[in-house]
Formats: structure tokens, C-alpha cells, sequence
């Protein structure tokens, strides 16, 4: 084995985005390293929301109990307008039931979430994590990247097969490779405060745990945190940082009179959207707020981000592992992009637009629960797979809909030989080709002859011991998965590890063709590596 072959893909930034990249990476055996330029972890009040999509991710890195023991669960996003404090809109997240094992969008401060990630990173084998590390320079190589950095102990020079800048905003990384951003920064700043108050049971107020007040003069974001409360609202530029008896006042203006409040932590800081004019060069990659800066409205900020740690460790394993050419990376900058620019940005600035009165509202917001509740848990992003340009983020209804290609697949439960299994887990170490068929009628499913992709037939039908299906065939009780699909019986639906939809297909199930391995030569530029060849 060569050098190149086992040098780690290096991470440089150990916030939230670049913890997850890392812990998805070592999922599929990819050695990391991990560099933070400061001595600890962030210990600023920050980013305080996760939503559905993002625990999907972290369910799939193995890093999702640790983050729910140290977190707190919402079924209800309320809107409610302070002129009169009644809501005028609840989100309840519960309808998204035949979407996902994880109805519900949590609440934990980045400060809290980003030492829980810490800990699930340094039981990785695969990893390690050095801080302390500032990174002066880095130089491109065809086979690897060479960094260098500023230690306590003097310059480290480190060699890695890939660079993963997840630096922030001010990414030294973008700037040395001479990316310009292009946005805007919005005059009034936002004011984060944690407070500790009693709303249960001295004060109660039962607002939702996460509750936008909204008016045209003056708009509020409130947050129960395990611990504390939290709420943001906006600053003019020319204001001065408030006191800590001027945020009492403020929060007591928006809840009402409540004795003992204690600001416990503030944050004051601008707000930007922008967002790199490329995120790749050669080795090196942007991603979070490197590659997106986007106002934090709707918790989109960091959740945005996370949604690339979903996209790019998968491909860069497909490629190391040799079940992929390097063309493959190229769809991480095509899918990402656009969701990052026009989706999350634009609807972030249409929240906070609504917030105040100044807009309309996403139409997930007033067009049916069950819409409203799979857009804000970011379960409703359709990546453009196939490179024609159709994405979205936005679903409306009161039912779910049919699904396309692109689309993040539902995570419902199939049953094996063995046992329940939900299509999530299923697909998570592979390309996995689902045959909506009747088992009854033996249809000729290609065998299980590749790690990098696996075939099963699904069919209401369980299969009969002598059908030579039994070991490749899902038990689909009452056709719940094909009907939540929306597909006709012999459809073939390709799903990929991040378990976004590649393709959708009918196909012939007396016919040998393996239309399933054809589509994936066509996404990885290589037919599926068979088990007799893996390395």
C-alpha cells in the first residue's frame, strides 16, 4: 500500500460541521484528522436548534443517542404575534410520522453539542483530533495536500489525501486559495441572550419550546434550552450592546412581569449572507460557513451546513476505496450550491422577512401542517442528482407526496430474513436497488455480488423459501413503502448512502438486465466493484 493510500483526509475546524464530516467519514473507514486552531472548544452562546434532517445524519454516524441524552425535544414550532401574544401558526413536526423515526426537532447550545461530538469522535479508531493547530499555508500535490501549522511546540508540516476546510466565515483556507464570497451583510445585528427564569411553574407561560414572536416594529425568538431559556431578536446597527438590566427589561417586555430572571450568556453579532464563488479546488473543499454564511433564521445556519457533511464523506470513501473515479466529487459543489444560495439562504431572509411584517411567508409556512412540518425539518430537500437543474427545498400539502428523484427517501420500516430494518440503515454503507415487484412471480433480481451496491425485491408478498429470493427479498406488509413511493408495482428505485433517491426506473422482472448497476457506472464512472475484487 502506497503513501498516498493510507494518509487521513484532514478537517480543519473542530466546530459542529467539521466534528460531523469527520465522524461521517470514519463510518466508512476513511482515516481523520481533525485541527482546531484554538485551545478548547467554542464556549460562545451560539447556534441552539437542530432539526429533523440533521438527525437523520447523526443517526447514520453513529453519533445521535450521545447528542438526544444531552438534548431536548420539540414536537411544536409556534409562531405567535406579540401585539396580541396568541399564535397564529404551530408547526407539529408529529405528522411527519411516514417520513422519518425522528419526528421532532431538538433544542442543545453549541457549546453543549460540540463536546458530545468531541467524545463520539475520540472513540473513533479512525481519528484524531489536535488542537492548537493554526493553519499557516498548504501546498496541492496530484496524490495529496502537504499543510503547515502553527503549534505551541513550533511549526507541523502534515500530509493528507484530501484538505476539508471547515473554518467558518472568515476561512483562512478560502482565502488562501483566493475564493471571493458574494452576499451582503444586513445593517441590524442579532442579540443571543441564555436566561434563567422560571416559565413552568412560578411564571407559566407554556409557549412552544421554540416560539417566533413576530411584529413589524419588534420581533423575538424564544428557545427553551435544557437548561435555560433563550431569545434573539435584532439590533441596529448603531445601537450599543445592550446591559445585562436593559436584556431583562427586553425579555420581560416580550414574556411578561417574571421575577428572578438571570442573564447567564450573550452573544452580539452580525449577520451575513454570502456564499463562496467556488467550493472546490483540486483537494481541497469548502464546506459550513467556509462555503455559506446564512442568516440564522429557522435554524438554517448550521443545519445547512450539516447537510454537506451529508454529501461529501460518502463520495470521497467511494473514491478511496476505488468503488469510484474522482468525477464523482464534482456533484458534492452541483447539489450542495444551490440549496445552500437559493434554497436555505433565500428562505432564511423570507423568515425574517416575515418576522417583521416586511414579506410573505414561504408558502410551506401557511399551505398544510404536514408541508410546513417537512420543510422546516429540512427533510423536503431534493438534490439536483442528475445535473438538469431540478432541486428543491419547499413542500406544501396536508399529505405526503409522492417521491422523485432527488429526493431524501422516506425512512420507513421493511422487513429481512432476519428482523425489522429501516431503509435509512439500509442504505447506509452502500448503493441500495430497491425492486417493488411480486415475489410470487420469481423475478429475476440480480445477486448480491458488490459491496458498493445491493439489490433486494420488496413486495407485500413475503417470499416463499424455494423462490431463491429469501436472503435478497424485503417484506413490505400492506405495500405501506411502495404506496408512501407513490411508484407502480416493477419500479426500481436506486437509493444512495446519504439516502437520497439516484434514480427511479421501471423494469422487467423476466429480464436480466441490471438496469440498477448501469445507473450506478453512470453516478460513480465505474461499474460496481464485485466482492472477489474488493482491495
Amino acid at each position: 500500500m502506497t503513501e498516498s493510500r493510507i494518509l487521513p483526509v484532514a478537517v480543519v475546524g473542530a466546530g459542529p460541521v467539521g466534528l460531523i464530516t469527520a465522524l461521517g467519514l470514519t463510518c466508512y473507514d476513511v482515516p481523520v484528522a481533525v485541527f482546531e486552531e484554538d485551545d478548547r472548544l467554542s464556549l460562545d452562546t451560539k447556534a441552539g436548534t437542530l432539526l429533523t434532517r440533521t438527525l437523520e445524519v447523526l443517526h447514520r454516524y453513529g453519533a445521535l443517542p450521545d447528542v438526544l441524552r444531552a438534548s431536548l425535544r420539540i414536537d411544536e414550532i409556534g409562531e405567535i404575534d406579540w401585539a396580541t401574544n396568541k399564535p397564529t401558526l404551530s408547526v407539529g413536526t408529529g405528522d411527519l410520522t411516514e417520513d422519518t423515526r425522528f419526528p421532532f426537532v431538538i433544542n442543545i447550545p453549541q457549546h453543549h453539542l460540540e463536546p458530545v461530538l468531541r467524545d463520539c469522535l475520540a472513540a473513533r479508531e479512525q481519528a484524531t483530533l489536535h488542537m492548537s493547530h493554526r493553519l499557516t499555508t498548504f501546498e496541492q500535490h496530484d496524490d495529496h495536500v502537504e499543510l503547515t501549522f502553527a503549534t505551541p511546540d513550533g511549526e507541523r508540516q502534515v500530509k493528507a489525501r484530501y484538505l476539508l476546510a471547515c473554518d467558518g466565515g472568515r476561512s483562512q483556507v478560502r482565502e488562501q486559495l483566493g475564493i471571493t464570497v458574494e452576499g451582503h451583510t444586513l445593517d441590524e445585528r442579532y442579540m443571543l441572550v441564555d436566561l434563567k427564569a422560571d416559565l413552568d411553574i412560578a411564571n407559566p407561560r407554556d409557549y412552544p419550546y421554540l416560539a417566533y414572536f413576530s411584529d413589524p416594529s419588534e420581533w423575538m425568538i424564544l428557545v427553551r434550552q435544557p437548561h435555560c431559556w433563550r431569545f434573539l431578536y435584532p439590533l441596529p446597527k448603531e445601537s450599543a450592546e445592550p446591559t445585562h438590566e436593559e436584556l431583562r427589561d427586553k425579555a420581560i417586555r416580550f414574556i411578561g412581569e417574571v421575577e428572578g430572571i438571570e442573564v447567564l450568556g450573550t452573544n452580539l453579532y452580525s449577520v451575513h449572507h454570502r456564499v463562496a464563488g467556488q467550493w472546490r479546488t483540486g483537494r481541497v473543499f469548502l464546506m459550513g460557513d467556509a462555503a455559506h454564511l446564512i442568516t440564522p433564521m429557522w435554524a438554517l445556519g448550521l443545519n445547512t451546513g450539516v447537510l454537506d457533511a451529508s454529501n461529501l464523506p460518502w463520495r470521497l470513501a467511494w473514491v478511496l476505496r476505488g468503488w469510484a473515479e474522482e468525477s464523482l466529487l464534482t456533484g458534492y459543489e452541483v447539489e450542495q450550491a444551490p440549496v445552500a444560495i437559493k434554497g436555505s439562504g433565500q428562505m432564511a431572509e423570507s423568515a425574517r422577512a416575515a418576522m417583521s411584517h416586511q414579506g410573505e411567508a414561504v408558502a410551506a409556512m401557511t399551505d398544510g401542517n404536514w408541508g410546513n412540518a417537512f420543510t422546516r425539518g429540512l427533510l423536503g430537500v431534493r438534490l439536483d442528482v442528475d445535473g438538469t437543474g431540478d432541486w428543491s427545498m419547499v413542500r406544501t400539502g396536508s399529505a405526503p407526496l409522492p417521491v422523485r428523484t432527488g429526493d431524501r427517501a422516506p425512512d420507513l420500516p421493511l422487513f429481512g430474513p432476519e428482523g425489522q430494518v429501516h431503509l435509512h440503515d439500509l442504505a447506509a454503507e452502500s448503493f441500495v436497488a430497491l425492486y417493488f415487484t411480486d415475489t410470487r412471480r420469481r423475478p429475476r433480481i440480480p445477486a448480491q455480488d458488490s459491496p458498493a451496491l445491493r439489490r433486494f425485491a420488496v413486495s407485500r408478498w413475503d417470499a416463499p423459501h424455494d423462490s431463491g429470493l429469501r436472503e435478497r427479498a424485503l417484506f413490505d406488509p400492506a405495500d405501506r413503502v411502495r404506496r408512501r413511493f407513490g411508484v407502480d408495482t416493477d419500479t426500481l428505485v436506486l437509493l444512495r448512502p446519504d439516502a437520497h433517491v439516484a434514480a427511479i426506473l421501471p423494469f422487467a422482472p423476466t429480464s436480466d438486465e441490471d438496469v440498477a448497476a448501469a445507473v450506478y457506472q453512470r453516478i460513480a464512472g465505474r461499474a460496481p466493484i464485485r466482492f472477489e475484487e474488493k482491495a
